[in-house]
């Protein structure tokens, strides 16, 4: 079994860093107590920086009762099940590029290969104008670009007057959710890159024409979407990943601990989009151990009470399809719609999550769900079903990264925005003065792209500047926990409170700073009655 006693104190540090947030107390000297009760105990601090402490941390945007919870719920793609990147990106760019070509798309395209510093989750396709656009909860435009070249101030105004999208416009715009679609994101961009390069295509509003043949944006997406749809349907992705794992999906030892540890609690339950023989390839990869001497080995099943493929998720969420039993032997499944007892051991296809919750006799709230599809798993299973979510982020560990680096210029845009309003603050309607502020809101601009260029070409997954991206508020509104990786759980005891933060209205906060800003004030007054006495 793994070591896991230089995790043991996990919790207590993130109590600490909890509590720190709640009274703003100083990170540093909270740190170093922690530091120092490890120590006491025996136990190194399993970071040397509070950002790789982070890393292993669960952070709240909702209280969480771990004590309440009955039924635990987990995805498998990019949940349990976590794909390497960027090798499993640039496999997927690869065979939608190479498939493309060979239903006609120009052979030059191949000479395109994946750049992981470009796409990032969340982005919006603009299937009219052939655009990728980075935007807030509101449809506010953060970032345009079109193929490669990163569009700014008049060029972005004669595509969108307003720098706003109608983002229930899903016929004309389409959200990229998944890290899935971080392949189909880069190619599309690449088609739209050589397309407007290429000499042989005259460059229209909405695509471009060679001789009598005309290329819209909106088909060459269909085509990467159908594209996409071919590669995972046909299942030849599915046998790339299973023919070498190793180099594609990270095989954790902790994970049979985990799961084992919730299943000795609480009922536990596999919902998946993939078919039964690719779950059992992959299921069995990452659960399933040699057999230690004179033990028997342990069946990927046996982690489970409810296993439920092809879930077709988010339908799933709703009305659902039949539910079915899967023959483990062929894989095939077996006449009928399912309508007995839970058994152990069973697989099922299709179903419900009120079928779900009818089989495992749980409802509500008494479930937390994980999964990595802000859409797909999370929104979905929040709004239809109430459970409790925790969503899976990845790129959260480069954030953390580079936020703890670049953290400096974030300060600074905080410290231009309060002397902004300082310059303001004596004036009124009756005010004829004009203040110049052209130099700081250009300092400004230097330093939000300086924070992006941080990230990567398309920045932060979270946010723009001091501007939260869509993603950010969709995490914020529906995921009530949220890491890194489902592993961090491990970390935590099973009656452990997630407690939230408090988090302030402007209002509240103006009122806050005043009281504050008074109280110091009265310090400063104290200090110097006293010294002088």
């Amino acid at each position: 079994m793994p070591d896991l006693n230089q995790h043991r104190f996990v919790p207590i540090v993130f109590r600490c860093l909890e509590y720190r947030v709640s009274h703003c107390l100083d990170a540093g000297k909270c740190f170093g107590k922690t530091a120092t009760l490890l120590r006491h105990h025996g136990t190194r601090p399993p970071a040397s920086h509070l950002s790789d402490l982070y890393l292993l941390q669960v952070f709240v945007n909702r209280t969480v009762t771990m004590e309440d919870i009955q039924c635990y719920g987990f995805d498998m793609d990019y949940t349990l099940a976590v794909y390497k990147s960027p090798d499993y990106e640039s496999l997927g760019f690869e065979m939608i590029r190479d498939r493309m070509v060979s239903v006609g798309y120009p052979r030059e395209l191949l000479s395109y290969t994946y750049d992981p510093s470009f796409p990032t989750r969340g982005l919006v396709i603009d299937t009219t104008s052939g655009n990728l656009l980075k935007v807030d909860s509101n449809g506010n435009i953060l970032v345009c670009s079109h193929g490669f070249r990163f569009l700014k101030g008049r060029d972005v105004h004669d595509y969108y007057p307003n720098k706003f999208i109608q983002r229930d416009d899903t016929d004309r715009f389409h959200v990229l959710n998944t890290l899935f679609n971080l392949s189909e994101t880069y190619f599309y961009s690449c088609l739209v890159d050589f397309f407007t390069r290429c000499n042989r295509y005259t460059n229209l509003p909405k695509g471009f024409q060679h001789g009598d043949l005309f290329m819209s944006y909106r088909s060459m997406f269909q085509d990467v979407r159908d594209t996409m749809d071919f590669i995972h349907d046909t299942g030849i992705l599915k046998e790339r990943t299973i023919k070498n794992m190793e180099k594609y999906i990270t095989r954790d030892p902790n994970l049979p601990v985990l799961l084992s540890r919730i299943k000795a609690v609480a009922k536990v339950f596999l919902a998946t989009n993939s078919d039964y023989s690719y779950t059992e390839a992959i299921m069995n990869y990452l659960l399933e151990n040699k057999p230690t001497l004179g033990g028997e080995k342990k069946s990927w099943r046996s982690f489970f009470d409810l296993i439920v493929v092809d879930t077709k998720k988010p339908l799933f969420f709703a009305e659902g399809t039949v539910l079915r039993q899967v023959d483990t032997d062929t894989g095939k499944l077996r006449m009928g719609t399912y309508t007995g007892d839970l058994h152990a051991g069973t697989v099922y296809s299709g179903g419900s999550s009120d079928v779900i919750c009818d089989l495992l006799d749980v409802r509500g709230k008494d479930i937390l769900y994980v999964g990595d599809h802000i859409f797909g798993d999370i929104l979905k299973s929040k709004k239809r079903q109430g459970w409790r979510t925790f969503l899976v982020v990845p790129e959260l560990t480069k954030e953390l990264q580079v936020w703890d680096q670049k953290k400096s210029l974030f300060e600074e845009l905080k410290r231009l925005d309060v002397y902004l309003a300082k310059l303001y603050k004596h004036l009124d309607s009756g005010s004829q003065e004009c203040p110049d502020i052209r130099t700081i809101q250009t300092r400004m601009k230097v330093l939000t792209y300086r924070m992006d260029m941080s990230y990567g070409q398309m920045g932060s997954l979270l946010r723009s500047g001091a501007r939260q991206t869509l993603f950010a508020s969709q995490l914020l509104r529906y995921a009530d926990l949220y890491s890194s990786a489902c592993i961090n759980l491990l970390h935590y005891p099973f009656n452990y409170l997630f407690m939230a933060p408090p988090v302030l209205m402007p209002h509240e906060s103006a009122a806050q700073h005043a009281a504050d800003l008074a109280l110091s004030e009265l310090a400063c007054t104290n200090n110097m009655v006293m010294g002088r006495n």
